[in-house]
């Protein structure tokens, strides 16, 4: 368990916050404003969580200039306490430290290269010419196929699965259970039976960037599937073969995104959402949770689907209709309008 006590002094020095307090007050965690105790620093970076600032028992708060003067403990002020929070977030990580070194049990082929100060947990198999940067963490129970590199100061968590052919760059977690590199989903249908489509493409994963526990990310068919830098991913995703994903896009929890479709950089997906194959999204794009997407998006902004289940035909007409509900609201509008007219003058005369 993580011991380390900070003092407020530091822990303004690291996020650039102006003190209101004791600049020696001792902090050793963080918590919520319910439920913080003596000792540890909370934030407040939502208004409808007010409330509980002035029961805190917290010894100190990450707050904005606005509610720095109500805040009734010592206080951390900055611009944005939740950006605040998630730097000093990795100050009070209580991870376990790695080991470094290479556990006996581990497999690991004559031909790989490995880095300095790199840590290979138990049962991890390492098949042939692979390259392992430095820094680099493998988690119990891996397995990392051929030809496969993984970047500086990466880390795959116990039990991930890399196929053959992957190329991961620096500073990336991949969580438990998630695969990368798995054959897409490619089948051609003859006379009614599925004839195979060999995966001959790899997965190209960029700096920074997470994948949660059992995600998986396909192969690409000729071409390779590329994730871009800083891409955030969740638990239960589907990225499928040769799917392109633009740098710093973050996708939520049990979406799925078929094949070559292409998602541009800094696009936000939400849960359960669905990404048809073979389109394109712009940059800046933002999704609701559930939605289904099935055409290019060419335009930033938010977008959002979602209707009760009900027969193809129908659904497909209730959609043609539903792009003209805005015009056939304003016909209505003009109709009432020219109604109410119309009966007025009548009633006068």
């Amino acid at each position: 368990m993580n011991a380390t006590v900070y003092t407020l002094t530091e822990l303004a020095n690291h996020i650039g916050a102006r003190i209101i307090g004791d600049d020696e007050l001792k902090i050793s965690g963080l918590a919520t404003l319910q439920g913080a105790t003596t000792g540890e620093l909370s934030f407040l970076s939502n208004s409808k969580y007010l409330q509980f600032l002035e029961n805190t028992k917290a010894s100190a708060v990450i707050v904005d200039p606005d509610a720095a003067e109500g805040c009734p403990v010592d206080a951390l002020v900055v611009e944005h306490p939740y950006i605040a929070y998630a730097k000093l977030s990795k100050l009070f990580d209580r991870s376990m430290s790695k080991n470094i070194g290479l556990h006996p049990s581990a497999v690991i082929a004559k031909s790989c290269a490995l880095g300095n100060d790199v840590s290979i947990g138990a049962n991890v198999v390492i098949e042939e010419r692979v390259s392992i940067g430095s820094g680099v963490t493998i988690g119990a129970g891996s397995y990392i196929g051929a030809d496969c590199s993984i970047g500086d100061y990466s880390t795959l968590n116990p039990n991930v699965t890399l196929y053959h052919g992957v190329r991961m760059g620096r500073k990336c977690i991949i969580h438990s259970g998630t695969v990368i590199g798995s054959d897409g989903f490619g089948f051609a249908n003859h006379q009614g039976r599925w004839e195979k489509i060999h995966q001959l493409g790899g997965v190209v994963i960029g700096d920074d960037v997470e994948v949660g526990a059992n995600t998986c990310i396909d192969r690409g068919a000729l071409s390779d599937t590329i994730i871009g830098n800083g891409v955030k991913l969740d638990n239960h995703i589907q990225i499928a073969h040769n799917v392109i994903i633009g740098e710093h896009t973050a996708i939520a929890g049990s979406a799925g995104v078929a094949g070559s479709a292409e998602i541009g950089s800094y696009c936000t997906i939400g849960g359960a959402a669905a990404i048809a194959g073979h389109i394109q999204i712009v940059d800046h794009v933002h999704v609701s949770g559930m939605a289904m997407v099935t055409h290019s998006l060419n335009k930033p902004g938010v977008y959002s689907s979602g209707t009760g289940l009900m027969d193809n035909l129908t659904w497909r007409k209730n959609t043609a209709r539903f792009k003209k509900l805005d015009e056939y609201t304003r016909r209505l509008f003009k109709l009432e309008k020219k109604f109410e007219q119309t009966f007025g003058e009548a009633d006068k005369d």
